[in-house]
Protein backbone atom coordinates (compact mmCIF):
# COMPACT_ATOMS: atom_id res chain seq x y z
CA UNK A 1 0.00 0.00 0.00
CA UNK A 2 2.70 2.53 0.96
CA UNK A 3 4.57 2.28 -2.32
CA UNK A 4 1.31 2.58 -4.27
CA UNK A 5 0.44 5.74 -2.39
CA UNK A 6 3.93 7.19 -2.86
CA UNK A 7 3.81 6.52 -6.59
CA UNK A 8 0.37 8.14 -6.76
CA UNK A 9 1.47 11.27 -4.89
CA UNK A 10 4.69 11.79 -6.80
CA UNK A 11 2.92 11.33 -10.13
CA UNK A 12 0.30 13.95 -9.23
CA UNK A 13 2.61 16.80 -8.19
CA UNK A 14 1.35 19.12 -10.93
CA UNK A 15 -2.26 18.64 -9.79
CA UNK A 16 -1.25 19.10 -6.15
CA UNK A 17 0.62 22.28 -7.02
CA UNK A 18 -2.47 23.58 -8.86
CA UNK A 19 -4.57 22.89 -5.77
CA UNK A 20 -2.08 24.74 -3.60
CA UNK A 21 -2.14 27.71 -5.98
CA UNK A 22 -5.94 27.86 -5.76
CA UNK A 23 -5.72 27.69 -1.95
CA UNK A 24 -3.22 30.55 -1.88
CA UNK A 25 -5.35 32.82 -4.05
CA UNK A 26 -8.00 32.92 -1.31
CA UNK A 27 -7.33 35.89 1.04
CA UNK A 28 -8.09 34.14 4.32
CA UNK A 29 -6.93 36.82 6.79
CA UNK A 30 -8.57 36.18 10.17
CA UNK A 31 -7.28 39.31 11.91
CA UNK A 32 -9.07 41.85 9.70
CA UNK A 33 -12.89 41.81 9.40
CA UNK A 34 -12.53 43.28 5.89
CA UNK A 35 -11.37 39.84 4.78
CA UNK A 36 -14.51 38.04 5.99
CA UNK A 37 -15.56 37.17 2.40
CA UNK A 38 -12.15 35.61 1.80
CA UNK A 39 -12.46 33.54 4.96
CA UNK A 40 -15.90 32.29 3.93
CA UNK A 41 -14.69 31.47 0.41
CA UNK A 42 -11.78 29.50 1.85
CA UNK A 43 -14.07 27.40 4.03
CA UNK A 44 -16.26 26.61 1.02
CA UNK A 45 -13.14 25.69 -0.98
CA UNK A 46 -11.94 23.33 1.75
CA UNK A 47 -15.31 21.63 2.14
CA UNK A 48 -15.45 20.93 -1.61
CA UNK A 49 -11.84 19.71 -1.59
CA UNK A 50 -12.38 17.32 1.32
CA UNK A 51 -15.65 15.90 0.02
CA UNK A 52 -14.03 15.28 -3.34
CA UNK A 53 -11.13 13.56 -1.57
CA UNK A 54 -13.46 11.04 0.08
CA UNK A 55 -14.38 12.73 3.36
CA UNK A 56 -18.15 12.51 2.99
CA UNK A 57 -18.87 14.14 6.37
CA UNK A 58 -16.80 17.31 5.89
CA UNK A 59 -18.45 20.06 7.93
CA UNK A 60 -17.92 23.30 9.85
CA UNK A 61 -17.46 23.31 13.63
CA UNK A 62 -18.80 26.53 15.15
CA UNK A 63 -17.51 28.23 18.28
CA UNK A 64 -16.99 31.76 19.58
CA UNK A 65 -14.82 32.79 16.63
CA UNK A 66 -13.99 31.63 13.14
CA UNK A 67 -15.39 28.15 12.36
CA UNK A 68 -13.06 25.20 11.95
CA UNK A 69 -13.32 22.80 9.03
CA UNK A 70 -13.54 19.16 10.12
CA UNK A 71 -13.76 15.78 8.40
CA UNK A 72 -13.38 12.18 9.59
CA UNK A 73 -12.47 8.75 8.27
CA UNK A 74 -12.64 6.02 10.91
CA UNK A 75 -12.33 2.89 8.81
CA UNK A 76 -9.29 1.33 10.50
CA UNK A 77 -10.59 -0.71 13.47
CA UNK A 78 -7.97 -1.56 16.04
CA UNK A 79 -5.61 1.14 14.78
CA UNK A 80 -4.81 4.47 16.47
CA UNK A 81 -7.06 7.48 15.96
CA UNK A 82 -5.15 10.63 15.06
CA UNK A 83 -6.21 14.23 14.80
CA UNK A 84 -4.54 15.87 11.80
CA UNK A 85 -4.23 19.63 12.22
CA UNK A 86 -3.69 22.56 9.91
CA UNK A 87 -5.00 26.11 9.74
CA UNK A 88 -6.48 27.97 6.82
CA UNK A 89 -6.08 31.54 8.03
CA UNK A 90 -3.05 33.67 7.20
CA UNK A 91 -1.40 36.85 8.42
CA UNK A 92 -2.36 40.24 6.93
CA UNK A 93 -0.27 40.99 3.82
CA UNK A 94 0.73 44.51 4.91
CA UNK A 95 2.84 46.38 3.95
CA UNK A 96 1.74 45.71 0.38
CA UNK A 97 4.39 47.92 -1.19
CA UNK A 98 7.15 45.66 0.20
CA UNK A 99 6.01 42.60 -1.78
CA UNK A 100 7.90 41.72 -4.94
CA UNK A 101 4.79 39.90 -6.25
CA UNK A 102 1.07 40.25 -5.41
CA UNK A 103 0.54 38.52 -2.04
CA UNK A 104 -2.53 36.56 -3.14
CA UNK A 105 -1.31 35.60 -6.58
CA UNK A 106 1.10 32.67 -6.16
CA UNK A 107 4.22 33.25 -8.23
CA UNK A 108 7.14 30.86 -8.73
CA UNK A 109 10.61 32.41 -8.74
CA UNK A 110 13.80 30.32 -8.59
CA UNK A 111 12.07 27.28 -7.13
CA UNK A 112 10.16 29.27 -4.50
CA UNK A 113 6.42 29.88 -4.46
CA UNK A 114 5.67 33.43 -3.28
CA UNK A 115 2.30 34.16 -1.64
CA UNK A 116 0.87 35.02 1.74
CA UNK A 117 0.30 31.74 3.59
CA UNK A 118 2.56 29.68 1.32
CA UNK A 119 4.84 28.76 4.21
CA UNK A 120 2.46 29.42 7.12
CA UNK A 121 0.84 27.07 6.60
CA UNK A 122 -1.05 26.32 3.39
CA UNK A 123 1.90 24.51 1.81
CA UNK A 124 2.21 21.95 4.60
CA UNK A 125 -1.57 21.74 5.07
CA UNK A 126 -1.90 20.86 1.38
CA UNK A 127 0.71 18.13 1.82
CA UNK A 128 -1.26 16.60 4.72
CA UNK A 129 -4.64 16.71 2.93
CA UNK A 130 -3.31 15.33 -0.34
CA UNK A 131 -1.53 12.48 1.46
CA UNK A 132 -4.74 11.48 3.24
CA UNK A 133 -6.64 11.71 -0.05
CA UNK A 134 -4.11 9.39 -1.74
CA UNK A 135 -4.58 6.74 0.94
CA UNK A 136 -8.36 7.01 0.58
CA UNK A 137 -8.04 6.49 -3.18
CA UNK A 138 -6.23 3.22 -2.56
CA UNK A 139 -8.36 1.49 0.04
CA UNK A 140 -8.15 3.62 3.16
CA UNK A 141 -5.81 5.24 5.66
CA UNK A 142 -3.50 3.19 7.91
CA UNK A 143 -5.00 5.03 10.91
CA UNK A 144 -8.34 6.52 11.84
CA UNK A 145 -8.30 10.23 11.03
CA UNK A 146 -10.09 13.34 12.24
CA UNK A 147 -8.95 16.28 10.14
CA UNK A 148 -9.21 19.65 11.93
CA UNK A 149 -8.45 22.87 10.03
CA UNK A 150 -8.55 25.92 12.29
CA UNK A 151 -9.54 29.39 11.14
CA UNK A 152 -7.93 31.71 13.69
CA UNK A 153 -4.49 30.37 14.56
CA UNK A 154 -2.92 33.62 13.37
CA UNK A 155 -4.85 35.60 15.98
CA UNK A 156 -3.93 33.34 18.89
CA UNK A 157 -6.84 30.85 18.58
CA UNK A 158 -9.27 32.85 20.77
CA UNK A 159 -12.29 30.69 19.90
CA UNK A 160 -10.53 27.33 19.88
CA UNK A 161 -11.54 26.30 23.38
CA UNK A 162 -15.22 26.88 22.65
CA UNK A 163 -15.01 24.62 19.58
CA UNK A 164 -13.27 21.86 21.51
CA UNK A 165 -15.74 22.14 24.39
CA UNK A 166 -18.69 21.80 22.01
CA UNK A 167 -17.21 18.87 20.07
CA UNK A 168 -15.18 16.85 22.58
CA UNK A 169 -16.62 13.54 21.46
CA UNK A 170 -15.88 14.14 17.80
CA UNK A 171 -12.31 15.26 18.54
CA UNK A 172 -11.37 12.38 20.86
CA UNK A 173 -8.13 10.79 19.64
CA UNK A 174 -4.92 9.06 20.70
CA UNK A 175 -2.61 11.85 19.51
CA UNK A 176 -2.32 14.67 17.00
CA UNK A 177 -0.19 15.34 13.93
CA UNK A 178 0.22 19.01 13.06
CA UNK A 179 1.08 20.38 9.62
CA UNK A 180 2.01 23.59 11.43
CA UNK A 181 5.42 23.90 13.04
CA UNK A 182 8.01 23.44 10.32
CA UNK A 183 11.58 22.30 9.89
CA UNK A 184 14.29 23.94 11.95
CA UNK A 185 16.88 23.53 9.19
CA UNK A 186 16.94 22.92 5.43
CA UNK A 187 19.94 20.59 5.77
CA UNK A 188 19.86 18.98 9.24
CA UNK A 189 17.14 16.43 10.05
CA UNK A 190 15.22 17.47 13.17
CA UNK A 191 12.19 16.31 15.14
CA UNK A 192 10.11 18.98 16.86
CA UNK A 193 9.63 18.20 20.54
CA UNK A 194 8.06 21.44 21.74
CA UNK A 195 7.30 25.10 21.18
CA UNK A 196 7.20 28.31 23.15
CA UNK A 197 3.91 29.62 24.47
CA UNK A 198 2.51 33.07 23.80
CA UNK A 199 0.45 35.94 25.11
CA UNK A 200 0.08 39.61 24.31
CA UNK A 201 -1.95 42.79 24.44
CA UNK A 202 -2.47 46.22 22.92
CA UNK A 203 -2.13 49.42 24.93
CA UNK A 204 -2.95 53.10 24.59
CA UNK A 205 -1.23 55.79 26.63
CA UNK A 206 -3.14 59.07 27.05
CA UNK A 207 -1.43 62.22 28.29
CA UNK A 208 -3.98 64.97 27.49
CA UNK A 209 -7.53 65.52 26.24
CA UNK A 210 -6.49 66.30 22.65
CA UNK A 211 -3.56 66.94 20.32
CA UNK A 212 -2.10 70.43 20.62
CA UNK A 213 0.21 72.85 18.79
CA UNK A 214 3.86 72.09 19.55
CA UNK A 215 4.75 75.78 19.48
CA UNK A 216 2.13 76.81 22.00
CA UNK A 217 2.56 73.82 24.34
CA UNK A 218 5.97 72.31 23.53
CA UNK A 219 8.09 71.89 26.65
CA UNK A 220 5.13 72.49 28.97
CA UNK A 221 3.11 69.24 28.76
CA UNK A 222 3.89 65.56 28.30
CA UNK A 223 4.11 64.12 24.81
CA UNK A 224 2.37 60.73 24.56
CA UNK A 225 4.93 59.35 22.11
CA UNK A 226 7.81 60.33 24.36
CA UNK A 227 6.17 58.66 27.34
CA UNK A 228 5.34 55.51 25.38
CA UNK A 229 8.96 55.31 24.24
CA UNK A 230 10.05 55.39 27.89
CA UNK A 231 7.60 52.59 28.76
CA UNK A 232 8.61 50.21 25.98
CA UNK A 233 12.29 50.91 26.58
CA UNK A 234 11.82 49.88 30.22
CA UNK A 235 10.99 46.30 29.23
CA UNK A 236 14.68 45.47 28.72
CA UNK A 237 18.04 46.55 30.03
CA UNK A 238 20.55 47.95 27.59
CA UNK A 239 22.19 44.51 27.50
CA UNK A 240 18.98 42.85 26.29
CA UNK A 241 18.03 41.30 29.61
CA UNK A 242 14.28 41.36 30.42
CA UNK A 243 13.73 43.97 33.15
CA UNK A 244 10.12 43.18 34.17
CA UNK A 245 9.79 42.02 37.79
CA UNK A 246 7.90 38.73 38.05
CA UNK A 247 7.88 37.99 34.33
CA UNK A 248 10.37 35.13 34.65
CA UNK A 249 8.50 33.52 37.56
CA UNK A 250 8.05 29.84 36.80
CA UNK A 251 10.62 29.83 34.00
CA UNK A 252 13.31 27.32 34.97
CA UNK A 253 16.89 27.48 33.85
CA UNK A 254 17.38 25.26 30.79
CA UNK A 255 18.43 21.77 31.80
CA UNK A 256 21.77 20.30 30.80
CA UNK A 257 19.94 18.02 28.36
CA UNK A 258 18.13 20.96 26.76
CA UNK A 259 21.35 22.91 26.43
CA UNK A 260 23.03 19.89 24.87
CA UNK A 261 20.20 19.52 22.35
CA UNK A 262 20.43 23.22 21.51
CA UNK A 263 24.18 22.88 21.04
CA UNK A 264 23.76 19.77 18.86
CA UNK A 265 21.67 21.83 16.48
CA UNK A 266 23.68 25.01 16.12
CA UNK A 267 23.28 26.66 12.71
CA UNK A 268 25.83 29.18 11.51
CA UNK A 269 25.06 32.17 13.73
CA UNK A 270 26.72 34.68 11.40
CA UNK A 271 24.56 33.48 8.51
CA UNK A 272 21.46 33.50 10.73
CA UNK A 273 21.86 37.20 11.47
CA UNK A 274 23.20 38.17 8.05
CA UNK A 275 20.11 36.77 6.35
CA UNK A 276 17.94 39.43 7.98
CA UNK A 277 20.61 42.16 8.06
CA UNK A 278 20.79 42.27 11.87
CA UNK A 279 23.38 41.85 14.61
CA UNK A 280 23.18 39.61 17.70
CA UNK A 281 21.33 40.93 20.73
CA UNK A 282 19.47 39.47 23.70
CA UNK A 283 19.88 37.90 27.11
CA UNK A 284 23.59 37.78 28.01
CA UNK A 285 25.25 34.42 28.43
CA UNK A 286 22.91 32.56 26.06
CA UNK A 287 23.57 31.18 22.63
CA UNK A 288 21.37 32.27 19.75
CA UNK A 289 19.59 28.92 19.74
CA UNK A 290 18.92 29.09 23.49
CA UNK A 291 17.55 32.63 23.19
CA UNK A 292 15.00 31.73 20.51
CA UNK A 293 13.81 28.39 21.91
CA UNK A 294 14.65 27.91 25.60
CA UNK A 295 14.18 31.44 26.93
CA UNK A 296 11.15 33.76 26.95
CA UNK A 297 11.01 37.13 25.23
CA UNK A 298 8.96 40.34 25.09
CA UNK A 299 8.58 42.22 21.83
CA UNK A 300 6.84 45.39 20.69
CA UNK A 301 5.16 44.49 17.39
CA UNK A 302 3.75 47.90 16.54
CA UNK A 303 4.17 51.47 17.87
CA UNK A 304 2.30 54.48 16.55
CA UNK A 305 0.69 57.84 17.27
CA UNK A 306 0.71 61.47 16.21
CA UNK A 307 1.15 62.50 12.60
CA UNK A 308 2.63 59.91 10.22
CA UNK A 309 1.67 61.33 6.81
CA UNK A 310 3.81 63.09 4.24
CA UNK A 311 5.47 66.32 5.25
CA UNK A 312 5.48 67.86 8.70
CA UNK A 313 2.78 68.65 11.22
CA UNK A 314 3.96 70.35 14.40
CA UNK A 315 1.68 68.64 16.86
CA UNK A 316 2.07 67.13 20.31
CA UNK A 317 0.11 63.86 20.25
CA UNK A 318 -2.12 63.16 23.22
CA UNK A 319 -2.22 59.40 22.59
CA UNK A 320 0.30 56.72 21.66
CA UNK A 321 -0.38 53.05 20.95
CA UNK A 322 1.59 49.83 21.01
CA UNK A 323 1.09 46.12 20.40
CA UNK A 324 3.12 43.76 22.57
CA UNK A 325 3.70 40.01 22.25
CA UNK A 326 5.22 37.56 24.71
CA UNK A 327 6.88 34.21 24.00
CA UNK A 328 6.94 31.85 26.96
CA UNK A 329 8.76 28.71 28.06
CA UNK A 330 7.50 25.67 30.01
CA UNK A 331 6.60 26.66 33.55
CA UNK A 332 5.29 30.13 32.73
CA UNK A 333 1.60 30.89 33.04
CA UNK A 334 0.46 33.11 30.12
CA UNK A 335 -1.94 35.19 32.20
CA UNK A 336 0.53 35.74 35.03
CA UNK A 337 3.33 36.64 32.62
CA UNK A 338 1.11 39.14 30.78
CA UNK A 339 -0.08 40.67 34.03
CA UNK A 340 3.51 41.11 35.23
CA UNK A 341 4.26 43.17 32.12
CA UNK A 342 1.08 45.24 32.44
CA UNK A 343 1.73 45.91 36.15
CA UNK A 344 5.29 46.97 35.35
CA UNK A 345 4.14 49.42 32.68
CA UNK A 346 1.35 50.89 34.78
CA UNK A 347 3.74 51.33 37.68
CA UNK A 348 5.96 53.52 35.50
CA UNK A 349 3.18 55.78 34.22
CA UNK A 350 3.75 59.37 35.40
CA UNK A 351 1.07 61.39 37.14
CA UNK A 352 -1.52 62.60 34.67
CA UNK A 353 -1.00 59.71 32.25
CA UNK A 354 -3.46 56.87 31.76
CA UNK A 355 -2.60 53.45 30.33
CA UNK A 356 -5.47 51.50 28.82
CA UNK A 357 -4.79 47.81 28.07
CA UNK A 358 -7.11 45.95 25.71
CA UNK A 359 -7.27 43.04 23.29
CA UNK A 360 -5.40 40.97 25.88
CA UNK A 361 -5.24 37.43 24.52
CA UNK A 362 -5.81 34.42 26.74
CA UNK A 363 -2.51 33.13 25.50
CA UNK A 364 -1.15 29.63 25.24
CA UNK A 365 1.42 27.90 27.46
CA UNK A 366 4.52 26.28 26.03
CA UNK A 367 4.17 22.70 24.84
CA UNK A 368 6.39 19.62 24.97
CA UNK A 369 6.31 16.15 23.41
CA UNK A 370 7.35 13.66 26.11
CA UNK A 371 10.46 11.53 25.55
CA UNK A 372 9.64 8.10 24.18
CA UNK A 373 6.26 9.13 22.79
CA UNK A 374 5.17 6.96 19.81
CA UNK A 375 4.88 10.09 17.65
CA UNK A 376 8.50 11.00 18.35
CA UNK A 377 9.78 7.48 17.70
CA UNK A 378 7.84 7.26 14.42
CA UNK A 379 9.03 10.68 13.24
CA UNK A 380 12.62 9.86 14.12
CA UNK A 381 12.46 6.66 12.07
CA UNK A 382 10.91 8.50 9.11
CA UNK A 383 13.57 11.21 9.13
CA UNK A 384 16.32 8.60 9.30
CA UNK A 385 14.91 7.00 6.16
CA UNK A 386 14.31 10.32 4.38
CA UNK A 387 17.67 11.89 5.14
CA UNK A 388 20.07 9.17 6.19
CA UNK A 389 20.70 11.20 9.35
CA UNK A 390 19.85 10.59 12.98
CA UNK A 391 17.51 13.57 13.56
CA UNK A 392 18.19 16.09 16.32
CA UNK A 393 15.36 16.86 18.80
CA UNK A 394 14.61 20.59 18.72
CA UNK A 395 12.21 23.04 20.29
CA UNK A 396 10.58 25.75 18.19
CA UNK A 397 10.70 29.42 19.04
CA UNK A 398 7.25 30.06 17.58
CA UNK A 399 3.89 29.08 19.09
CA UNK A 400 1.24 26.65 17.89
CA UNK A 401 -1.58 27.29 20.42
CA UNK A 402 -3.49 24.14 19.64
CA UNK A 403 -0.74 21.92 21.06
CA UNK A 404 -1.27 23.18 24.60
CA UNK A 405 -5.04 23.51 24.25
CA UNK A 406 -5.50 19.93 23.04
CA UNK A 407 -3.18 18.61 25.76
CA UNK A 408 -5.23 20.40 28.41
CA UNK A 409 -8.72 19.74 27.04
CA UNK A 410 -8.34 16.38 25.26
CA UNK A 411 -5.35 14.88 27.05
CA UNK A 412 -3.29 14.22 23.92
CA UNK A 413 0.15 15.17 22.65
CA UNK A 414 1.12 16.69 19.32
CA UNK A 415 3.92 16.11 16.84
CA UNK A 416 4.56 19.16 14.68
CA UNK A 417 5.42 17.74 11.27
CA UNK A 418 5.36 20.69 8.91
CA UNK A 419 7.71 20.96 5.93
CA UNK A 420 8.09 24.72 5.69
CA UNK A 421 11.62 26.01 6.23
CA UNK A 422 12.92 28.69 8.63
CA UNK A 423 14.07 31.04 5.85
CA UNK A 424 10.70 31.63 4.17
CA UNK A 425 9.81 35.12 5.48
CA UNK A 426 6.86 33.91 7.52
CA UNK A 427 4.62 36.81 8.72
CA UNK A 428 6.63 39.20 6.55
CA UNK A 429 6.37 40.51 2.99
CA UNK A 430 7.55 38.05 0.33
CA UNK A 431 6.56 34.93 2.26
CA UNK A 432 7.37 31.88 0.17
CA UNK A 433 7.57 28.08 0.15
CA UNK A 434 10.44 26.06 -1.28
CA UNK A 435 8.85 23.84 -3.90
CA UNK A 436 11.32 21.02 -3.32
CA UNK A 437 9.63 20.62 0.07
CA UNK A 438 6.50 19.41 -1.70
CA UNK A 439 7.74 15.93 -2.77
CA UNK A 440 9.74 15.60 0.44
CA UNK A 441 6.68 16.36 2.54
CA UNK A 442 4.43 14.02 0.57
CA UNK A 443 6.89 11.17 1.12
CA UNK A 444 7.32 12.07 4.79
CA UNK A 445 3.60 12.20 5.59
CA UNK A 446 2.87 8.95 3.76
CA UNK A 447 5.71 7.15 5.54
CA UNK A 448 4.70 8.55 8.94
CA UNK A 449 1.05 7.52 8.60
CA UNK A 450 2.10 4.08 7.43
CA UNK A 451 4.41 3.64 10.41
CA UNK A 452 1.81 4.87 12.91
CA UNK A 453 -0.72 2.48 11.38
CA UNK A 454 1.43 -0.44 12.47
CA UNK A 455 1.01 0.58 16.12
CA UNK A 456 -1.71 -0.31 18.58
CA UNK A 457 -3.73 2.35 20.38
CA UNK A 458 -2.29 0.83 23.57
CA UNK A 459 1.10 2.32 22.67
CA UNK A 460 -0.39 5.79 23.23
CA UNK A 461 -2.21 4.97 26.47
CA UNK A 462 0.66 5.84 28.86
CA UNK A 463 0.78 9.35 27.41
CA UNK A 464 -2.94 10.15 27.32
CA UNK A 465 -4.69 11.87 30.19
CA UNK A 466 -8.37 12.32 30.92
CA UNK A 467 -8.48 15.76 29.30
Amino acid sequence: MLQTVLDDLLSRQDAIRARLDAFLRLPSVSADPAYAPGMAATRAFLLDWLRGAGFADARLLEGDGQPAVCATWHGAPGRPTLLVYGHYDVQPPDPLEAWRTPPFEPTEIDGRLYARGASDVKGSTTIAIETLAAFLRHGGCPVNVTLFLEGEEETGSPGLRSIVEAHRGLLRADAMLSADGGRASPTVATVNVGARGSSGFEMTLTTAAKDVHSGRYGGAIRNALHEMAVLVASLHGRDGRIAVPGFLDGAPEPSAAQQAEAAAFSPDEAAFFAEVGAVPFGEPGRTMRERITLRPCIDVNGLWGGYTGEGGKTVIPHQAHAKVSLRLVPGQDPEQARQAVVDHLRGLCPEGCHLDVRFARNGSPASSLPPGHPLFEAARAVWRELSGQDPVPVRLGATVPITAVFREMLGIDTLMFGFNRPDEDVHAPNEHFHLDSLPLGLRGWAMLLDRLGRMSPDAFAPFRTAG
